[in-house]
Parts: C-alpha cells; sequence; structure tokens
C-alpha cells in the first residue's frame, strides 16, 4: 500500500510548483534556459525518488518472517523518517528563494533588513536538503541490515542518489556564501555519507 503511494505520488513530480509537474515536464524545464527550476530543485527531486526507493524497501520489509523478527517494525521507523513530501516542498522553496534574491538585485527600495533576511532563507533551503538527505542516509544504513534480502539494492540505490542530492545541494550552498564555520560542519555531514556509500560499494 505504501509502495503504490509512493508510485502514484512521484508521478505526480508543470502548474508553477515542481512537486505538481510529471517527471517528464520537470525534466523538460529543467533543461531549458530559465531562472527556475534550477540546480537545487534539481537536487530536491533527485532526493525525493532517492527516499522513495528506501521506502519502496522498506515497504517489502512486511513479510510474517519480517513481523517476528522486528524487521518489520524497523521498516514502518525508516519509512516514517523519509519525508518525501519536504523532499518535494523544498524544490519549490529553491524557485521561491532564487526569486526572492533576484528582487534584492533589483529592488532599489528594499531594506537592508529585508535583503538580508532574505540571503537567510536562501541559504537555509539547500542547507536543510543536505541535513535531511543525511540523517535519511544514516537512517536507511541502520535499517539495511534488517531488509529483505531480495531488494536491499533498492535501499543502496536511496543510498546513492540521496548522497549525490546532498552533494548538489551543497553546491547551492557554497553559491550563498556560508560562513566558513559552517561550510566545515556541512563538510564533515559530507564526509559521513561518503563512509556510507563507500562501505556499500
Amino acid at each position: 500500500q505504501h509502495f503504490r503511494k509512493v508510485s502514484i505520488h512521484l508521478s505526480i513530480l508543470m502548474s508553477s510548483n515542481t512537486s505538481k509537474k510529471i517527471i517528464g515536464q520537470f525534466v523538460s524545464a529543467l533543461a531549458k534556459k530559465q531562472p527556475t527550476p534550477g540546480g537545487g530543485a534539481a537536487a530536491a527531486a533527485g532526493a525525493s525518488i532517492g527516499g522513495a526507493a528506501a521506502s519502496m524497501s522498506a515497504a517489502y520489509t512486511k513479510r510474517k518472517k519480517d513481523i517476528e523478527s522486528g524487521a518489520a517494525e524497523k521498516a514502518d521507523a525508516l519509512i516514517d523518517s523519509i519525508k518525501l513530501e519536504e523532499y518535494l516542498k523544498a524544490a519549490d522553496d529553491d524557485a521561491e528563494a532564487y526569486a526572492d534574491l533576484q528582487r534584492t538585485w533589483k529592488d532599489a527600495n528594499m531594506s537592508i533588513e529585508e535583503k538580508n533576511e532574505i540571503k537567510v532563507r536562501a541559504l537555509k533551503v539547500p542547507t536543510d536538503l543536505l541535513e535531511n538527505c543525511h540523517a535519511n542516509i544514516m537512517d536507511i544504513k541502520t535499517f539495511l541490515p534488517h531488509c529483505n534480502p531480495n531488494i536491499t539494492s533498492d535501499a543502496k540505490v536511496g543510498i546513492h542518489l540521496l548522497a549525490g542530492s546532498a552533494r548538489s545541494a551543497y553546491q547551492t550552498v557554497m553559491v550563498n556564501s556560508p560562513s566558513e564555520e559552517e561550510m566545515m560542519r556541512l563538510q564533515q555531514l559530507l564526509k559521513e555519507i561518503r563512509d556510507v556509500e563507500d562501505e556499500i560499494l
């Protein structure tokens, strides 16, 4: 049932919102010479697909033997931890943040306070995405030993896609001029992600 819901949701990935686009329309829009969707939305959409793949592996870990062993409970915990809606919303948040940034460049009457608030939000969107990808990768790593052995590859696909999205989000962070301390903190999260990837390769 969960897998069916995930599949249906991903099939609704053009209105003005990335989260409502069919995936083919989103890809076509991303390839065009236009401000949004851009790299930040691409990272968020990739994370949603990675999260969905991992959720599917958990949905298949609900057999009688999984219930008896406690693996099904761990599968439920993983499913609960992966917020697909939040990943998709991050794509829309990225577009809104960029539109606001453009206003700071063009609106001579905008106050310094408002400009600073916009810059803070533009940095927060990709930072949150990176942090969520990291958290879900660690959740999947914990779940992997309990995963239905016939579908562990899908859980690993989830890790790799989320890892790519985390690194992509980092590039968007860098465009928004983070502090040296914040940059180092995020690099540490990326290192931890890379270590997980190395373990499953």
